[in-house]
């Protein structure tokens, strides 16, 4: 069921709340452009910055609209275990198919912090839990060996949302784990050579701007077809390369708004980009063809 290409969602906002009509309008978008699920409220959601109540507001908007059409696997991680218990579990209220909890970021578990924490995530609800290693963003890498170990532990850790980029770390996870555990990229320069590897899709930020790319990349790669994938693949190059050249979701944001998509705007401390990276931008898109 989580499989392909699956856009880690922006939340769009409007005069500094959220633009609840531009979220649903974008969700279905995503839908009719061909992806094969939603993340709402992850990182490039701008889970730091938005309150408990918006969170959840987001949520039950994927859910509403996607009315099981697509799996939505709802943000649900923080470095506060009982927080990320309580996320997960308004997620499995509200419908969710499966829940993304990220690796507790700044206080620095260590494997037996984070077999715990997930543990409890886990134990909490009965949907599916990916977890989601990004130690660019987190410092604390969750190792293979822990990820088996709660993979064993517990039958609703089904997956991992893999950033570190490193395609030795994708056949190890498959040599691990075996081939039923789902393995999704988070870094979309990687993706096409992640599912060489063995991966099953991406969680990816490309995918909010290129959606139908995406979904094509994804379906030909996952079919072994990787001649077609990678002429796609050099089609999104760029975005994938320059949506990181400031910090992530604005590039994406932009893009959005020149799109038509939704306003450029963000929470502080994020802020709108430069002009060189606009520029940039600008180029990535014409190559994708999107303009």
């Amino acid at each position: 069921m989580l499989r392909g290409s699956i856009p880690a969602l922006i939340t769009p906002m409007r005069n500094g709340v959220i633009d609840e009509k531009a979220f649903a309008s974008f969700v279905e978008w995503q839908i009719e452009q061909g992806s094969h699920g939603l993340v709402p409220v992850g990182t490039t959601g701008e889970s730091p910055t938005v309150s408990h109540e918006e969170h959840r507001r987001v949520v039950e908007i994927a859910v509403e609209v996607a009315n099981k059409r697509v799996p939505v696997i709802a943000g649900a991680g923080s470095n506060a275990t009982a927080e990320a218990v309580s996320l997960a579990r308004f997620a499995e209220d509200t419908g969710a198919d499966a829940v993304l909890s990220v690796v507790p970021y700044y206080n620095k578990p260590n494997q037996e912090g984070l077999f715990q924490h997930f543990s409890a995530v886990a134990s909490a609800v009965g949907i599916p839990v990916i977890l989601y290693s990004v130690p660019g963003r987190t410092i604390v890498d969750l190792t293979v060996d822990t990820i088996a170990r709660l993979h064993e532990a517990h039958a609703n850790i089904i997956g991992v949302k893999d950033a570190t980029g490193s395609m030795e770390r994708t056949s190890m996870q498959r040599n691990k784990l075996g081939p039923d555990f789902i393995l999704l990229s988070g870094d979309d320069s990687t993706a096409l050579g992640f599912n060489a590897h063995g991966g099953h899709g991406c969680i990816s930020v490309t995918a909010n701007i290129a959606p139908r790319l995406c979904s094509q990349m994804q379906e030909l790669s996952l079919a072994g077809d990787f001649v077609g994938a990678r002429a796609i693949n050099d089609k999104l190059a760029y975005l994938h390369k320059d949506l990181f050249m400031e910090p992530n979701p604005a590039p994406a944001k932009y893009i959005a708004s020149r799109l038509n998509l939704c306003a450029n705007e963000m929470r502080l401390p994020l802020v709108p980009i430069s002009k060189p990276t606009q520029d940039a931008m600008d180029f990535a898109i014409a190559h994708a063809g999107l303009i």
